[in-house]
């Protein structure tokens, strides 16, 4: 099968169904979300639950990676509080939660589980990349680790998708082989898709113009 990445959605619900009803082959294509479903946008509690919905139905094809705003969130309910969060969207997520018919609990632990990264032989997709600077990625509050990082990516051999950092277009470095897609959905630009083929090849990208219901 090949892939399809998407970028950072945070709370673009409509948005984000725009593109996989547009865009998206189930029967081919293996899906993968590179984390940030949650906060700034208007329609978090939807977003997770079309998430948690598409993992359920499609557990092969539709996968989700947590970002570092589903870590600051899982810090605030478990272990806060956490200004921060509260300060970048999250105080907007909780009252969309509190007129929402979602369950705030289960949500969040399902949030809490999502894996770092998704992994192939020849692809390497997780929200903020293997840092060159990074002891160990995977530390989750590590500020070089791969839910944080905004310093070079190391070449791991082969190619990495990340978002986690807006950008005008999706960008490519040659260097560490890795492109970034996060294109500022939530903030009125569009969110990007691209589509891969097993050996690591780009097909094409994709671009969905923000829905005005989610900003």
């Amino acid at each position: 099968m090949n892939y399809f990445v998407i970028g950072d959605v945070h709370g673009c619900y409509y948005t984000f169904s725009n593109m996989i009803n547009r865009y998206w082959d189930k029967e081919n294509e293996v899906m993968v979300q590179v984390g940030d479903l949650i906060d700034r946008g208007k329609n978090s509690p939807q977003m997770v639950g079309l998430a948690r919905q598409l993992s359920r139905e499609l557990p092969e094809q539709a996968n989700f990676l947590k970002g570092n705003h589903e870590l600051e969130m899982e810090e605030h309910v478990f272990r806060g509080p956490n200004p921060n969060w509260l300060w970048q969207g999250g105080a907007d997520t909780l009252a969309q939660y509190k007129n929402s018919n979602r369950d705030f609990k289960s949500d969040m632990e399902w949030l809490s589980r999502l894996p770092l990264f998704f992994e192939t032989e020849h692809l390497f997709i997780s929200h903020a990349g293997i840092s060159m600077q990074a002891e160990n990625p995977y530390i989750e509050d590590d500020m070089y680790g791969i839910l944080w990082n905004r310093s070079p990516l190391k070449n791991i051999g082969k190619l990495q998708i990340i978002g986690h950092t807006p950008r005008e277009k999706p960008l490519y470095d040659s260097k560490s082989h890795a492109w970034n897609i996060d294109t500022g959905a939530v903030y009125a630009r569009y969110l990007t898709g691209v589509k891969v083929k097993p050996d690591g090849e780009i097909i094409e990208f994709l671009k969905e113009e923000t829905d005005a219901r989610d900003i």
